[in-house]
C-alpha cells in the first residue's frame, strides 16, 4: 500500500493510528515489566496507569465516542460505535473498580486495544472503499464545468444547462465536450476513456456526432448542440452512477435488517450475562468482564462493512472496463443469468451493410467500378458499402435515373449501366446469373450485357462468435431474435453457434418471444436480454436483466436497461458475469466466515474461556479479513473473453477467475 495512493484524510488517520500504536506498545511493555499500578503505593495506585492508558484511548477513540453520542442524540442507539464505547468504557470502569478494591488491575490495556484495532479495521474499510470509488469516480469526472457558446461575434462561458439545442459551442484542446452534438468545424482526437473505458483515443472529423464527456485532445472544435444538458450522454451516465447505490441487493437488505435486530439482542444478552450469574455467584467483576467480551465480539462490523463493500467493489471493477451496472441488486441477479437473448441487428451484427462477395462474369474490378458509378449519388447504406469498398472517386458525367423498386440506370451517350435487383434485369431483358448467397443482391449490366453481381450483407461483429461460444461454455442458453427472414437468421445462427433463434419478428413479436422464454425457464434462472435500438426498450424492461449497448444505443434502451456496455463490446457480458460470480462468492464467504467465527468466540466468551484479546480478534480481526477478502473483487480479470482487449490502458489482465 503506497502512501501516495492514500487521500489526505487517510494519511491523517494512518498517522494517528501509528502514533497511538507506538504509545500503546511502550506503555503496555512497561506495564508488563514493572506493573504500572504498583509504581505509586496506596489505594490510588490505579490512577497512574489509568491516565497513561486514557491518553491513548482518547487519541485513538475520540471520534468513535463523538459518533456514539451524536447517534444516540439522533435516536440511533444500537450501532457499532455504541457497542465499542459501551464495551471499552465498561472495561475502564471494571479496571478502576478492581484498583479501588485492591484487586489486580485488568482492563485498561484491553480497552485501548479494542479501540485501536477497531480503528485499524475502519482504516482498511476506508482504503478499500476509496479504491473501489476511484474506479467509479472516473465516470464522475466526465461532468463538464462550463461550456463556451458562440453567440454573435462573442464566445460566452456559461453553465452547460444554459446551452440550447442548435447553438454552437467551442471546445478547446484539453477541455471536456460539455454536450452532445455534431462537429461543424475542425478535426481533432478525442479521449473517451472516462466515458467508455476505451484506452485508445479516436479521430473525430467534421460532420461526425460526438458525445459529451469526451476530452478534446489536439485541435479546437466547433460543435452544434443537438441535445440539452439534461438529455445528454454525460448527464444520463451521471444519473445512473449516482442512483446505483440506491438499488440494494437481497444480501445487503438482509444484513441491514439483521443488524437492526441483532445489535439490541446482543446488548440484552450481555446484560443478562452480567446480571443473572452475578446475582447467583456474587462474582460481579468476573461476569461483567465476560459480558464486556461478549459485547466486543458481537459487533456486526464484519458483515455491515464487508457485504456492501463487496458489491461496491464489484460495481467499481465493472466500471473500469466500461460496464455500468445500475445497482448491487442487478449484480446479484446477473450471477444467475443462464439465458441470454440477443437482438441481431446492431448487437450481434454491426447494423451496417458491407459487400461480402463479388461474382463477376469476367472482371471483379469492373463490376465494382460500374456499381460505384451508378450508386455514386445515393445515400442508401447499400450504395455507401459499395463506395467504401471501391475506395476512390467514381467516374462522373453519367445521368442517373432511379427506377422505383428496381435500382438505378446510369447513362452517358450510348453507354448505359444498369445496377439493381432482378426486377431491373428483367425489365431490360438482360440475361443474368442468379446469386444464391444470403443477403441483398445487386446485379450489374452494361449495354445490355451482364457483368456480375455483388452480395451485400450485414457484418457480424468480430467478437460475437467468441462471446456466444464462451456463454455456451458456461452452460448458458443463447437465443437470437431478428426481423430478418428464416434463411438469413439460420445462416447467422450457424456462424455464431447460438443455441436457438427466432426469425421474421416484428418489435411486438420480440416481447412475445421473451415472454415465452420467461414462462419456459426455471424459476431460479434469470433471463438476460441484450439490445441497442429504441424498439428493444420494451423487451429490456420485460426481461429479468436488460443489457443495453451504450455507445450507439438509443436513450430509451439505456434508460430501460439494468446494465450498460459503454463500449458496445459484447465481451463485456462474460466479463460482467465473472465479476458478478466472484462478487457473490466473496459475499457468501464473508457472511459464513463472520457468523461462524463470532458464534464460536461468543460462546467461549460466555464460558470465560477467552479474554478480551480474543474478543478483539472476533470483532476487528474478522472485519479486517472480510474487508481484505472483499478487495479481491477488484482483481483477477483477464485472459479469456477478450478482457485483455477491452481492459483500460495499463491493464493487460492477470489470472483468470
Amino acid at each position: 500500500m503506497k502512501n501516495s495512493s492514500l487521500s489526505r484524510k487517510e494519511r491523517k488517520n494512518l498517522a494517528r493510528i501509528l502514533v497511538a500504536l507506538a504509545m500503546f506498545a511502550i506503555i503496555f511493555v512497561v506495564d508488563k515489566i514493572v506493573v504500572l499500578g504498583s509504581v505509586f503505593q496506596g489505594a490510588a495506585g490505579w490512577v497512574f496507569p489509568f491516565l497513561l492508558y486514557l491518553a491513548v484511548y482518547l487519541l485513538i477513540g475520540y471520534d468513535v465516542l463523538w459518533r456514539a453520542v451524536r447517534n444516540i442524540a439522533h435516536g440511533q442507539v444500537f450501532d457499532e460505535n455504541f457497542l465499542m464505547c459501551f464495551a471499552t468504557l465498561g472495561a475502564f470502569g471494571l479496571a478502576i473498580y478492581r484498583g479501588v478494591s485492591g484487586q489486580t488491575i485488568e482492563g485498561f490495556d484491553e480497552a485501548c486495544a479494542v479501540l485501536l484495532f477497531y480503528q485499524v479495521g475502519e482504516f482498511f474499510q476506508e482504503y478499500a472503499t476509496g479504491k473501489s470509488r476511484k474506479s467509479i469516480s472516473a465516470l464522475m469526472d466526465i461532468r463538464p464545468d462550463s461550456a463556451n457558446v458562440r453567440r454573435g461575434e462573442r464566445v460566452e462561458t456559461v453553465a452547460p444547462e444554459e446551452v440550447k439545442v442548435g447553438e454552437i459551442i467551442v471546445v478547446n484542446p484539453g477541455e471536456k465536450i460539455p454536450l452532445d452534438g455534431v462537429i461543424v468545424k475542425g478535426n481533432s482526437t478525442l479521449d473517451a476513456k472516462a466515458l467508455t473505458g476505451e484506452s485508445l483515443p479516436r479521430e473525430a472529423m467534421e460532420g461526425e456526432e460526438v458525445l459529451s464527456g469526451c476530452v478534446n485532445l489536439t485541435s479546437q472544435l466547433e460543435i452544434r448542440v443537438n441535445k440539452e444538458f439534461y438529455d445528454s450522454t454525460v448527464s444520463k451516465i451521471l444519473e445512473l452512477v449516482e442512483n446505483a447505490a440506491d438499488q440494494k441487493s437481497k444480501a445487503e437488505n438482509f444484513i441491514t435488517k439483521f443488524a437492526r435486530y441483532y445489535t439490541p439482542s446482543v446488548v440484552i444478552v450481555a446484560l443478562l450475562l452480567a446480571v443473572i450469574p452475578g446475582l447467583i455467584t456474587s462474582e460481579w467483576s468476573v461476569w461483567v468482564y465476560r459480558a464486556l467480551n461478549f459485547l466486543v465480539v458481537s459487533c456486526p462490523c464484519a458483515l455491515v462493512i464487508s457485504v456492501p463493500l463487496s458489491f461496491f467493489a464489484g460495481i467499481g471493477a465493472a466500471s473500469r472496463y466500461g460496464i455500468l451496472i445500475k445497482g448491487s441488486n442487478y449484480l446479484e441477479r446477473f450471477r444467475k443469468a443462464d439465458i441470454f437473448v440477443f437482438d441481431k441487428t446492431g448487437t450481434l451484427t454491426k447494423g451496417n451493410f458491407a459487400v461480402s462477395r463479388i461474382s463477376p462474369a469476367e472482371n471483379r474490378e469492373e463490376v465494382l467500378r460500374l456499381a460505384a458509378i451508378a450508386e455514386r449519388d445515393s445515400a442508401h447504406p447499400i450504395a455507401r458499402s459499395i463506395a467504401e469498398l471501391y475506395g476512390k472517386p467514381a467516374e462522373s458525367g453519367y445521368v442517373l435515373t432511379d427506377v422505383a423498386g428496381a435500382g438505378i440506370v446510369a447513362s452517358r451517350g450510348e453507354d448505359t449501366i444498369c445496377c439493381g435487383n432482378a426486377k431491373l434485369m428483367a425489365q431490360y431483358a438482360i440475361d443474368y446469373r442468379k446469386e444464391t448467397g444470403l443477403g441483398t443482391v445487386v446485379y450489374v449490366a452494361r449495354n445490355g450485357k451482364f457483368v456480375g453481381s455483388l452480395l451485400i450483407s450485414d457484418e457480424i461483429k468480430p467478437e460475437s462468435g467468441e462471446v456466444i461460444g464462451e456463454l455456451n461454455g458456461m452452460g448458458c442458453k443463447t437465443v437470437m431474435l431478428t426481423g430478418d427472414n428464416e434463411a438469413i437468421a439460420e445462416n447467422v445462427a450457424k456462424q455464431l453457434g447460438v443455441t436457438e433463434y427466432r426469425a421474421s419478428l416484428l418489435p411486438q413479436n420480440k416481447v412475445e418471444a421473451v415472454e415465452e422464454l420467461l414462462r419456459e425457464k426455471n424459476p431460479k434462472e434469470a433471463l438476460c436480454f441484450v439490445g441497442d435500438g429504441i424498439n428493444d426498450a420494451p423487451v429490456l424492461m420485460r426481461s429479468d436483466i436488460g443489457i443495453a449497448m451504450g455507445g450507439v444505443g438509443s436513450d430509451a434502451a439505456i434508460e430501460a436497461s439494468d446494465i450498460v456496455l459503454m463500449r458496445d463490446d459484447l465481451r463485456g457480458i462474460p466479463l460482467a458475469k465473472r465479476i458478478a460470480r466472484k462478487t457473490m462468492s466473496i459475499v457468501f464467504q464473508n457472511i459464513v466466515f463472520s457468523l461462524a467465527v463470532k458464534g464460536i468466540i461468543l460462546l467461549l466468551s460466555a464460558l470465560g474461556i477467552t479474554n478480551m484479546w480474543f474478543a478483539v480478534f472476533g470483532d476487528v480481526g474478522v472485519a479486517v479479513l472480510a474487508i481484505l477478502n472483499a478487495m479481491r473483487v477488484n482483481t483477477g480479470y483477464g485472459g479469456k473473453s477478450g478482457e485483455r482487449a477491452i481492459a483500460p490502458e495499463g491493464r493487460t489482465g492477470c489470472s483468470e477467475l
